[in-house]
C-alpha cells in the first residue's frame, strides 16, 4: 500500500483486525487552579522534541486547537510559513525575550506545538510518514465538510487560559498563505499526568506509554528524515452527558469497563493497574463485559502499539443542527499521538464495531497531522523536511 494513499476501513482491518470512543476517552471537566503556572523549558533550549506531546507531563488546563489550509501548497509558502511560526513561537515562549503584548507578565507553561496534515507532507514527498490520510469511520459521513482534516495545526495550550487566542494572533496573523478551517477552545479537569476524569466523570488517559523508552517505541518516529516527528489524531467528539447519566451507575461502569468512583477497571486492581480483559466471575462471566470501552479499546485486541492521550473538554452551548435540533455542543477533543496512525485506525475499527460507548458519542471533526520534529532558532520548523 503506498504511503501517500487513504489508508481504507479494508485496508486498517485487514492489517490487524479491530478497533477504539475516538480510541478511548480521555479528559475532563473543570479547570485547574494554580497560584502561578509553573515555568517548562523553552523550546530553544529543547529541540529534540515539540513541545505539547510528552512534556509538560501533567496537560496544561486550556488548550486551544485551531487548523488552517494552505493557499498554495509550495515549498515558498511552506518554508516562509514555517519559518515565521518559528520565530513567533521563541518569542512567546522565551522567558527572556517574550512579547509582552501576547503573554504580559511570562509565558508560564505556555507551548505551542505544530503539525502538517497529509495534503501538505504529501507536497513534500508521498513516502513520507505522515501523507496517510484518515478513514472514514463510523458515523464520519455527517461531519460538516470544513471540519474534516487540514493542512496545518497550531496547538496552543496554557495554564493562563487569557493568553491562548493573543498567542494564535501573534502566531499567524502575518501569514497571508493560509486560511482558518476550524478551532476549538478545551480545558482539562485537575489530575496528574494524562490522568484526569472525561466529560462523563470516569478517569481517563491511564493506559498510556511512560518514560523515555516506552514514548521511543510507541511515539516517537526514532528513524529517517523525520526522527522525533509523532503522527498526532484530533477527533472532536459530542457526548450525550445527560443520556450516558441517566443509567444507573452500574450500568455506567459496565459501559466503560472502570467504576466511576476511584478509576478501578473491573477485573480488579488499582486505578493504574494492568487490565485483565479475561477475568471472570466463579459462574464464569466476564468481569469486563464485552461490550465495554476498556475492552473495545484494549491494545491486545489489536495487536498495535500503546497511543498517548492529551485529550481537552469542551463546551460550546447550544446549537441548531441543519435539521433544526437543538443539541448541547460539549465534550471531549480526543488527541493522542502515536509513531503509526494505523494505531490508531485499528483502535477506532474496533470500537466501530464493539463500543457500546459509541451510542453516546458523535464526531464532529476529524483529523490528523503529523507532528514535525523540534526546532531552534539555527533549526527552524520543517528543516528535516528540506522546505
Amino acid at each position: 500500500m503506498s504511503r501517500g494513499a487513504r489508508l481504507t476501513r479494508r485496508e486498517a482491518l485487514v492489517a490487524g483486525g479491530g478497533v477504539a470512543l475516538g480510541a478511548g476517552v480521555a479528559t475532563g471537566v473543570g479547570f485547574a487552579v494554580r497560584a502561578r503556572p509553573p515555568k517548562i523549558v523553552p523550546a530553544s533550549e529543547s529541540s529534540r522534541f515539540q513541545l505539547g506531546v510528552a512534556q509538560p507531563e501533567t496537560p496544561q488546563s486550556h488548550g486551544l486547537i485551531a487548523v488552517f489550509d494552505f493557499a498554495e501548497l509550495t515549498s515558498t509558502a511552506l518554508s516562509a510559513t514555517l519559518m515565521h511560526l518559528s520565530t513567533a513561537i521563541l518569542t512567546c515562549t522565551s522567558a527572556s525575550a517574550f512579547d509582552p503584548d501576547v503573554t504580559p507578565e511570562d509565558p508560564g507553561d505556555l507551548t505551542v506545538t505544530i503539525g502538517l496534515g497529509p495534503r501538505a507532507i504529501r507536497a513534500v514527498d508521498p513516502t513520507l510518514p505522515g501523507a496517510l490520510d484518515l478513514p472514514r469511520f463510523a458515523g464520519d459521513d455527517t461531519i460538516e465538510p470544513n471540519c474534516v482534516g487540514g493542512d496545518l495545526l497550531v496547538a496552543i495550550y496554557s495554564s493562563d487560559a487569557g493568553v491562548l487566542d493573543a498567542v494564535l494572533r501573534r502566531l499567524t496573523s502575518d501569514v497571508p498563505a493560509i486560511s482558518q478551517r476550524w478551532q476549538q477552545r478545551g480545558f482539562r479537569s485537575s489530575g496528574y499526568g494524562t490522568v484526569a476524569r472525561n466529560p462523563f466523570g470516569y478517569k481517563d488517559g491511564v493506559i498510556v506509554p511512560r518514560g523515555d523508552a516506552e514514548l521511543a517505541e510507541n511515539v516517537w518516529i526514532t528513524d529517517g528524515a523525520l526522527a522525533n516527528a509523532t503522527v498526532c489524531v484530533i477527533r472532536r467528539l459530542r457526548l450525550a452527558v445527560n443520556s450516558f447519566r441517566a443509567q444507573p451507575i452500574g450500568r455506567q461502569d459496565e459501559i466503560v469497563g472502570r467504576r466511576r468512583l476511584d478509576g478501578a477497571p473491573l477485573s480488579g486492581g488499582a486505578p493504574d493497574g494492568p487490565i485483565d480483559v479475561n477475568a471472570k466471575t466463579a459462574s464464569g462471566e466476564l468481569l469486563i463485559p464485552p461490550r465495554s470501552h476498556v475492552r473495545a479499546a484494549h491494545p491486545s485486541f489489536t495487536g498495535s502499539a500503546l497511543m498517548l492521550r492529551r485529550g481537552y473538554a469542551y463546551a460550546n452551548g447550544i446549537v441548531t443542527l441543519a435539521d433544526g435540533t437543538e443539541v448541547d455542543d460539549s465534550g471531549l477533543m480526543f488527541i493522542c499521538f502515536q509513531n503509526d496512525l494505523e494505531v490508531f485506525a485499528k483502535t477506532q475499527l474496533r470500537l466501530d464495531e464493539l463500543d457500546d460507548l459509541r451510542e453516546f458519542t458523535t464526531t464532529t471533526a476529524s483529523a490528523t497531522f503529523l507532528i514535525l520534529p523540534g526546532f531552534s532558532e539555527d533549526l527552524p520548523l520543517g528543516a528535516p523536511l528540506g522546505v
